[in-house]
């Protein structure tokens, strides 16, 4: 996929009223979502969401045995919207499946990281700003 193609998906999806745009070619999958769509920062103010194929897979797999949510791919976890607001969730708090837990930018590009299912925080087990690697564990739960 071509920058080029890419830029020209955003420009569309931000002149659209859609909240989320998924393209695939090649073998290849991009998929962008407005964060002012989930309640974050107005569209303008932050980047769209891309996300390799398998990481889309890894985000959508049940929960480990242990309970724990993990990185879906390398890059830097922010924990708050944007900084100065609270964060995303916080340790002890209930949470539902689908719930936005944290936000991973990879190239400037921005991945979310929801909750598989409902339960109650244990751990946060990284700290905003922090670089994560794929599969390494962002939450515990109870």
């Amino acid at each position: 996929m071509k920058q080029e193609q890419i830029k020209t998906l955003i420009d569309a999806l931000a002149a659209s009223d859609l909240a989320e745009l998924e393209f695939s070619e090649n073998g290849s999958t991009l998929r962008l979502v407005k964060l002012s769509a989930l309640g974050a920062a107005p569209a303008a103010r932050r980047p769209f969401v891309k996300a390799p194929p398998r990481a889309i897979e890894e985000a959508a797999a049940p929960p480990a045995a242990s309970a724990e949510c993990l990185a879906p791919l390398h890059g830097v976890v922010h924990l708050q919207p944007a900084p100065g607001e609270p964060p995303f969730v916080q340790p002890g708090q209930a949470v539902e499946a689908g719930q936005l837990l944290c936000v991973i930018e990879a190239m400037k590009m921005f991945n979310e990281v929801r909750a598989e299912r409902d339960g109650i925080v244990r751990n946060v087990l990284a700290r905003s700003g922090d670089e994560v690697e794929a599969g390494q564990p962002l939450f515990r739960f109870a």
